[in-house]
């Protein structure tokens, strides 16, 4: 079953050029680098370590794991592949210098096996979920121990998975660990195939982010420059239809506090133009982040169209909605601004974090709004009563608190892995 993945994979290789030729024609970072997705690139010496975070948010989960790799294993050097470029960014900025990254290969086994004999790693660890058949197999020909960290697995991705199941199959029983996040991940990567054995629960890594000084203190930088005398909320990683009900929500916020600043943050660079195209429209009075250090008194909203930023906008704000929400998307992190101390809103749809939002919602630091209307009221209530803010972003921050260690878990089963 494996040969016929591999058939399938390189019969859908040339499409996968041509959509990356045209992705490159609006984002040119599509075409750098692109010979690492074919297993090219520098050769490292033997020994490293190999974390893999497909996108943003995988990358953003694994700052705190990188940070403790290399305190434990400062002589080992430490690789980190990404999918998209927007994670390979990421990476090159949060990781600088000490941290070597590149493309993930495409998953045929030529290119993986150049890619592994490049980089020779003593370990691999995949975060979350990622299933590729013959970058497994190709790791367990080879003795490379290799865990799937902070694995989750979403009913969805089973019946995707499921469709070719025999290979991914496969693939999981090749897996050394899985360290799943919940128990409801770790049936389903055993449904899959996942030896139970060796199938474990350690929770979400995300919940042993750095809340550090600097990010409090650019938050409070950033307060000053945009909205020093002036409410602000952070509408975070919204996608395509969900700006529209985030700014109907904004202008009825505005009704209550008419000086009240959106700061909208969309979750893909490449919608940056359109969403300010969009703005413009729409007659709204915005700015930029990439063009202005300050947002006039009439400014409406700010558009944050930078990477990177994100998390010290959820700092200089009021009130935090996480996108992703409001349309089927399935959610995204939580935990950033319920780990900064903000109260946390998020839409319906979370199917893709229903174990965080729910736990969240438990302990009373996320609230669902189900429309703009509902999201409009809430954000209102909050900006109009600083105690109710402060009460409900204690309880998402001790939510937090109260739920790390999985790092802690991760690396008392990694620990025999890499140091044998």
């Amino acid at each position: 079953m494996r040969l016929l993945y591999s058939v399938i994979v390189g019969l859908a290789l040339p499409l996968a050029f041509v959509v990356f030729l045209a992705h490159g024609l609006r984002d040119r970072r599509y075409w750098r680098n692109f010979a690492e997705r074919l297993g090219y690139g520098s050769t490292l010496r033997a020994g490293s370590i190999w974390v893999h975070a497909a996108s943003v948010g995988e990358v953003q989960a694994a700052a705190t794991l990188i940070s403790q790799l290399q305190a434990r294993y400062p002589a080992r050097p430490i690789v980190v592949t990404t999918v998209t470029p927007t994670g390979n960014e990421r990476a090159r900025t949060l990781f600088g210098t000490g941290v070597y990254v590149c493309y993930l290969p495409f998953d045929l086994q030529v290119f993986v096996r150049r890619f592994l004999d490049r980089i020779k790693p003593v370990v691999a660890l995949i975060l979350e979920t990622e299933l590729w058949p013959n970058l497994y197999h190709e790791c367990a020909q080879r003795g490379i121990p290799l865990v799937v960290a902070s694995a989750r697995m979403t009913e969805r991705s089973v019946r995707g998975y499921r469709k070719l199941l025999a290979p991914f199959r496969q693939a999981l029983a090749k897996a050394t660990l899985i360290a799943a996040q919940s128990e409801m991940d770790a049936q389903r990567f055993r449904l899959l195939g996942a030896n139970p054995a060796t199938t474990h629960v350690i929770g979400n890594l995300k919940f042993d982010m750095e809340v550090n000084a600097d990010i409090v203190r650019r938050g409070s930088e950033l307060r000053k420059q945009y909205a020093s005398a002036r409410p602000a909320w952070t509408a975070g990683s919204t996608h395509e239809g969900e700006e529209e009900a985030v700014l109907d929500a904004h202008r009825r916020v505005r009704r209550s506090h008419p000086h009240a600043l959106l700061i909208l943050a969309p979750r893909h660079p490449q919608r940056f133009q359109a969403v300010a195209d969009w703005l413009a429209r729409e007659g709204v009075h915005f700015a930029q982040r990439s063009r202005s250090r300050v947002a006039t008194g009439d400014a409406e909203v700010l558009l944050l169209d930078t990477l990177g930023e994100l998390v010290d906008f959820y700092a200089a704000a009021d009130v935090a909605f996480v996108g992703g929400s409001l349309v089927p998307i399935g959610g995204h992190n939580l935990l950033e601004p319920a780990a900064l101390g903000r109260p946390v809103l998020t839409g319906p749809h979370t199917s893709s974090i229903d174990a965080m939002a729910r736990m969240l919602t438990e302990k009373g630091g996320l609230e669902v709004v189900v429309n703009s209307a509902s999201l409009g009221v809430r954000v209102s209530a909050l900006l109009g009563d600083a105690t109710e803010r402060a009460r409900v972003g204690a309880l998402a921050r001790l939510a937090v608190e109260t739920n790390r260690g999985a790092l802690d878990r991760l690396f008392r089963l990694i620990t025999p892995l890499v140091t044998r």
